[in-house]
């Protein structure tokens, strides 16, 4: 196999991986769009049931409060920086705002 031929060889596999890349980068970022879309209709259907549950307005901060141990709990970010996002590790923001 020649020079050229090897090079034309290296070209055609640098562009199909461009390609693949390309398309993955597409990929993940339709996925991050679904996780977005689909965290906030959780958020909402959830934020329906806790106003539902508590109607007349009392407990509301409670729940809230409550709503974010949770999510904290369970391994997401809940300060303003980084909201929803998995943590990984602690995360000083989040310790502060729930008075920790």
């Amino acid at each position: 196999m020649s020079l050229s031929e090897r090079l034309a060889q290296v070209e055609k596999n640098q562009r199909l991986l461009q390609e693949e890349i390309q398309r993955v980068r597409q990929e993940a970022k339709s996925l991050e769009e679904e996780n977005r879309r689909l965290r906030e209709q959780l958020y909402l259907e959830r934020d329906g049931a806790d106003q539902q549950a508590t109607a007349d307005g009392s407990g509301i901060r409670q729940n809230a409060q409550e709503n974010l141990k949770k999510l904290h709990d369970e391994g997401f970010h809940i300060c303003h920086l980084f909201f929803g996002r998995e943590r990984n590790g602690e995360c000083l923001f989040c310790r502060s705002f729930l008075g920790d």
